[in-house]
């Protein structure tokens, strides 16, 4: 599927776009809110300032996506690989982070009020000037040298 299908099709209503190949996509802006694209090829795509609010990529490759400035309030990124993802400046407030794979990713200044990060693996992700306030860390995963660190429940 191109970006410009996606779009038309998204234009027309159309919400589900489950597993779709949208490796290298330009999907600059896009308004994506509330759409399933759970499982989606995302990897290598730019999503600058995309607004993906409510909108399900469980289970979604992002690796090495740009979603800088992205507005992902309430999105659904359960099992999701960002390895590598720029997500600088993304609001990703109420979402659902579950086990995502964070490895290597760019977080600087992202808000993640809220945010549930449970079972997530944070290793080597850039936080400088990330929002934590009131997120699920719990059972997060990092390492620390060759030391898989693992945070327990408070």
């Amino acid at each position: 599927m191109t970006e410009k299908e996606l779009s038309e099709r998204h234009t027309a209503g159309e919400r589900d776009f489950r597993d779709a190949d949208l490796t290298g996509a330009d999907l600059t802006g896009a308004n994506l809110t509330d759409t399933d694209l759970t499982g989606v090829n995302l990897s290598g795509a730019n999503l600058t300032r995309a607004n993906l609010r409510g909108a399900n990529l469980r289970d979604a490759d992002l690796t090495g996506a740009n979603l800088s400035g992205a507005y992902l309030s309430g999105a659904n990124l359960s099992g999701a690989y960002l390895a590598r993802a720029n997500l600088r400046w993304a609001d990703l407030s109420w979402a659902h982070l579950a086990r995502a794979d964070f490895t290597e990713a760019n977080l600087s200044g992202a808000n993640l009020t809220e945010a549930n990060l449970g079972g997530a693996d944070l290793s080597k992700v850039n936080f400088t000037g990330a929002n934590l306030t009131e997120a699920n860390l719990a059972g997060v995963i990092q390492w620390l040298g060759n030391r898989k660190v693992v945070l327990q429940d408070a």
